[in-house]
């Protein structure tokens, strides 16, 4: 081992360390159980295969949002900006083959381009320049979402490339294409975070910022990192979005942010840092579809659905202070 290379070995119980790294909120696990079953009672439509498909596609979204949220969230930070940064992200790419005549390839590119410069100035802002997650991110919020409608005065970019479409709109096998992307990303983002040195530094920072100092991880350094991966998947969100409705929309992503913290806290990620599950997110984020998806089958007023989705973050949220309180008896 290199002389400046952190030994997390001896400094981190792995017994304890690998339990919350794959810790998954039992608690989460049943309520998507109940809803399911109250809602196969409520709505004759809610148990079909069309159904639990239209419920991952309207999911893939707001989880690859949740899985960003999730890295940041692990080494106690959060990210109000990621429905803009979607937008902003969805906005550019579409301007880049729409209005530049560039070969489709590079809206995949400029997408997840923004989004990673988005995340950048946020990881710099707060880890370098030392202002709040909650102020830089929410700095970003309005400052993401301004661009998208300047760049567009308000009015969305019609008419994407075949192959961009075919991501949002795509059945392969009967499947929609963005379910595939949904749950590639749940893999790639479940192994980094389990499995990779990166993952278990984001853990240490946000159970202990002062201990991983002392163990040589380059704290400022990985937290920009994160809000970089956290921008990116927000880039890939926008894809997926500008992909399904084959525009660059500069008003999508509205409030998505709340929902995907909301599907990582319930999930059993940490609001304070040091745990955090992409398992847990996948769990969130289709509790998250399927309440939203029944309140639809359901007719439910869309004023409503927001009343129940801030209902179920202030839940998650007194979920894990609980689980907190267990953990320090």
């Amino acid at each position: 081992m290199a002389a400046n290379e952190p030994s997390t070995a001896a400094t981190v119980p792995q017994s304890g360390f690998r339990a919350d790294r794959f810790s998954v909120r039992l608690e989460s696990l049943l309520v998507l159980v109940v809803l399911i079953v109250a809602l196969s009672f409520l709505s004759p439509y809610f148990l079909s295969v069309s159904n639990f498909l239209n419920i991952l596609l309207a999911t893939s979204v707001i989880g690859v949002l949740g899985f960003g949220a999730t890295f940041v969230i692990a080494a106690a930070g959060i990210d109000l900006s990621l429905g803009s940064v979607l937008a902003l992200s969805g906005v550019v790419g579409a301007l880049s083959v729409n209005a530049l005549n560039l070969p489709w390839p590079a809206a995949i590119v400029t997408c997840l381009a923004v989004g990673a410069f988005c995340g950048l100035i946020n990881g710099l802002l707060n880890a370098k320049a030392g202002i709040p997650a909650f102020i830089v991110t929410l700095g970003m919020l309005g400052v993401a979402r301004g661009l998208g409608l300047v760049f567009t005065n308000g009015q969305p970019v019609y008419g994407m490339p075949d192959p961009i479409v075919f991501l949002g709109q795509g059945r392969p096998f009967g499947v929609p294409m963005p379910v595939f992307i949904f749950i590639g990303v749940a893999i790639v983002a479940h192994f980094v975070l389990a499995f990779t040195r990166f993952g278990k530094y984001a853990l240490v920072i946000g159970d202990n910022e002062t201990a991983a100092r002392a163990m040589g991880i380059r704290v400022e350094r990985h937290r920009v990192a994160l809000y970089m991966v956290s921008g990116t998947l927000a880039g890939l969100a926008g894809l997926i979005f500008l992909a399904r409705v084959n525009s660059g929309d500069p008003t999508a992503g509205l409030n998505y942010e709340l929902t995907a913290i909301t599907a990582a806290i319930l999930g059993g990620s940490n609001l304070f840092g040091g745990r955090a599950s992409v398992l847990g997110t996948l769990i969130g984020a289709l509790v998250m579809g399927v309440l939203q998806n029944g309140l639809n089958l359901l007719a439910v007023s869309s004023f409503y659905q927001q009343m129940a989705i801030g209902a179920v973050l202030v839940l998650a949220v007194w979920l894990d202070q609980v689980n907190r309180a267990r953990g320090q008896r």
